[in-house]
């Protein structure tokens, strides 16, 4: 089972992608993605297109979002997957959380604009396909439209992390009630790309401890900004916690993903991969 070529982690125009959930899911079945999961940011409105989409092409798909929790100070993804799309619970706090994003855009604008870049606000928004979801992305894209860097990656460089002129932090959900949303609609709860994070060991180690606590089955071993290294450190915490594994591009853009779907490594020997855990809620 681990070397299913299974893609669990990628974004559509719901949130911050640039495809359609039914582009995506023929560009992963082109690459031979065989278990697939649109995860878009704190959002399932793409959820039945894209299980169309799966099976229109032959792949098995789980429900999946992606959450943004604040923990010691630091914003970190829960993944969920396999849950239930339709459950009350899950959409209202999902609904929740998208509800600050509006205000942190144009906050973004206005620390953008004292630093001489103008209608910052009107331009990211031509980038989005939910309002609700404005995000770092989207300005990040309108920033490189516009010449002010070369690629999104200068962006965040520049203007968009702690300490530069377009940074505004956002108080997310909790790290217990995302793996409550997701354990309670029948899912499991997931963290997204751990080495991305700017947590010390012991903060770390506070957020598998915590996060297995309160219900948490799995963390993503190999995902699209993961190194080799990467793989193999966080396939020992998987062991060390008794998490399950998990494997996704997190892509989002033909131009800007590092990774495409399908294209990672296969999860290292040894691991439970975390669809074993869902083998009855795979469509």
């Amino acid at each position: 089972m681990s070397i299913l070529n299974a893609d669990l982690h990628c974004h559509s125009v719901v949130s911050d992608g640039t495809l359609e959930p039914e582009a995506l899911a023929a560009r992963a079945a082109a690459n031979g993605v065989e278990l697939w999961a649109l995860t878009d940011h704190d959002e399932i409105g793409g959820q039945q297109r894209a299980a169309a989409a799966a099976r229109s092409h032959g792949m098995r798909y789980l429900t999946g979002t992606e959450i943004s929790v604040t923990f010691a100070g630091e914003t970190v993804h829960i993944v969920g997957l396999g849950f239930a799309a339709d459950d009350a619970g899950m959409q209202r706090g999902l609904r929740e959380t998208r509800g600050g994003r509006g205000e942190r855009a144009r906050e973004i604008a206005a620390g953008l604009a004292q630093v001489g870049i103008k209608d910052a606000y009107d331009g990211a928004l031509r980038y989005v396909g939910n309002p609700e979801l404005i995000s770092r992305t989207h300005f990040a894209r309108f920033l490189v439209e516009t010449g002010v860097c070369k690629d999104t990656n200068e962006v965040f460089r520049r203007y968009l992390t702690e300490g530069k002129p377009g940074f505004v932090p956002h108080r997310w959900a909790s790290l217990k009630d995302a793996v409550q949303w997701i354990t309670d609609a029948g899912g499991a709860a997931v963290i997204a790309h751990p080495a991305r994070y700017k947590l010390t060991a012991n903060e770390e180690y506070a957020l598998f401890s915590e996060f297995k606590a309160h219900g948490g089955r799995g963390v993503e071993v190999v995902t699209g900004s993961h190194t080799a290294a990467e793989y193999v450190k966080y396939a020992e915490t998987a062991k060390e916690f008794g998490l399950a594994a998990s494997r996704g591009s997190d892509f989002h853009s033909p131009d800007e993903s590092h990774t495409d779907l399908g294209r990672l490594p296969y999860l290292p020997g040894g691991l439970t991969p975390v669809w074993e855990l869902l083998a009855d809620r795979i469509q």
